[in-house]
């Protein structure tokens, strides 16, 4: 079983957006997500995302693309518990039930194996409780971040390396050697 880095977050811990314009996470993204994130037991991590009249997809209910994009952030998230940065290689989503507007999606992701710069995770969503009934169910691999910094829009990637906090954490974050 993979262990959290050394330095990985306590159990608890609020993770915080790691770009402010990200449509998951960020605080800036116009409609976006807001997904709210906490490390977890282990290499897990927990997330929280409410449901708007702006995330419908059918009348009422959840557009299942930007369900899959909440996963694709508490998937993700798993790299702040093996001090790894890393982009999403694979995403499948299985849709279970569904996620009506207003109500909140309880994400628990954990990381089930790493393999060089390979990350394999799964997440189970859950409707509006830690144990309510399981409403979306992901797996999920990631890679190593190089693919970020060769191909990002230029701008975004000096703002993004400009705040000291992320420099900090790109030095200790090693990219599975």
């Amino acid at each position: 079983m993979p262990r959290p880095h050394p330095d990985a977050p306590p159990p608890g811990a609020e993770l915080g957006e790691h770009y402010s314009d990200c449509f998951g996470c960020g605080e800036a993204a116009p409609g976006g997500l807001r997904i709210r994130t906490r490390a977890g037991e282990g290499v897990s991590v927990d997330a929280e995302f409410t449901v708007t009249a702006q995330h419908q997809g059918a009348p009422g209910l959840a557009h299942g693309g930007l369900l899959t994009c909440a996963f694709d952030e508490a998937l993700g998230a798993i790299g702040y518990m093996l001090h790894t940065t890393a982009v999403t290689g694979h995403l499948e989503t299985d849709f279970r039930r569904p996620v009506p507007v207003g109500s909140t999606l309880y994400i628990h992701a954990w990381c089930e194996a790493v393999a060089g710069r390979k990350i394999y995770s799964r997440a189970q969503g859950r409707l509006d409780s830690p144990e309510g009934p399981i409403a979306v169910e992901a797996a999920a691999l990631f890679v190593g971040v190089e693919h970020f910094v060769d191909n990002g829009r230029a701008e975004d990637v000096r703002r993004v390396m400009a705040n000291p906090d992320l420099i900090k954490a790109a030095r200790a974050f090693e990219v599975n050697p």
